[in-house]
C-alpha cells in the first residue's frame, strides 16, 4: 500500500512540474517577423521595384543592360556597373539631369545615385533576366 502512495505522489509532482514549465507560444515569434516583412523588407521590395521601371524607362538599353540596382537606402540608390566605360557614360547621364528626371518620376526622395563598379550576372539560374518582373 505504501508503494501505490509514493507512485501516486511521483505522478502529481510530475504533472505539478509540466504545469510550471514556460510555455512557449509559436505565434509569439510569427507576429515581429510578419510586422518586419510588411513594414520594413516590402516596403523596401516594393522601392526597389517601382526604381527598376524608372530606371528601364528613363537609362538607354545599351547603358542600363551594364548595370544592376542592387540598394535603396536612406536615399541611396546603389546601381552596380560592370565596366568603366559604362560607368562614367551612365555619370555623365545622371549628371546632365536624368538623376533628377529618375527623382521626378518616383515621387520619393532620392538624394544620391552611388555606381559601383562590379561584375553581375544578368540571367538567374531559371534564365530569366535578373531584373526583369
Amino acid at each position: 500500500m505504501l508503494a501505490k502512495v509514493s507512485v501516486m505522489d511521483d505522478a502529481k509532482l510530475q504533472t505539478i512540474w509540466q504545469q510550471r514549465q514556460f510555455y512557449r507560444n509559436p505565434s509569439a515569434l510569427a507576429e515581429p517577423i510578419a510586422l518586419l516583412m510588411k513594414r520594413t523588407l516590402g516596403k523596401k521590395v516594393k522601392q526597389l521595384s517601382r526604381l527598376s521601371e524608372i530606371w528601364d524607362e528613363v537609362v538607354p538599353e545599351q547603358i542600363a543592360r551594364h548595370t544592376a540596382l542592387e540598394t535603396f537606402n536612406r536615399g541611396i540608390l546603389t546601381v552596380t556597373v560592370d565596366s568603366s566605360t559604362h560607368r562614367f557614360q551612365l555619370q555623365s547621364l545622371i549628371n546632365g539631369g536624368l538623376g533628377k528626371l529618375i527623382q521626378q518620376q518616383f515621387g520619393g526622395a532620392i538624394n544620391r545615385i552611388k555606381l559601383l563598379p562590379g561584375q553581375f550576372y544578368s540571367i538567374d539560374v531559371a534564365g530569366t533576366p535578373r531584373y526583369e518582373f
